[in-house]
């Protein structure tokens, strides 16, 4: 056998290696950029920071009008309803990226 065999042979035979890693490669997931605790997290911020916006917006106004807590009351239930329009929201765009996903991963496939 010559060196230019040789170099041949361990060519071929690293490509045969490098074509086995990526067969078995796992797939990534449709949801790898996102995990279910971090979307859980950033739903659980969205929520008590608009609550705890409409209450400091109530209070600080009730505070300075000397009202009764009117405006605490009604500001951190539109907090409440703006946590939830924003978590809906976020629910709705993690669903749009995953099946997004699914179907460029359909459309590889075929």
């Amino acid at each position: 056998m010559t060196e230019d065999d040789q170099k041949q042979r361990m060519a071929q035979l690293e490509a045969k290696i490098e074509a086995a890693k990526k067969a078995k490669e796992p797939a990534p997931r449709a949801d790898s950029d996102i995990s279910g605790g971090e979307l859980a997290w950033r739903m659980v911020i969205e929520m008590v920071s608009g609550l705890g916006i409409g209450f400091g917006i109530g209070y600080g106004l009730d505070s300075l009008l000397g009202t009764i807590p009117t405006f605490l009351v009604l500001f951190t239930l539109l907090g409440l309803v703006a946590g939830v329009k924003v978590m809906l929201r976020s629910a709705k765009e993690v669903q749009e990226k995953q099946m997004a996903a699914t179907a460029a991963e359909k459309d590889k496939r075929d």
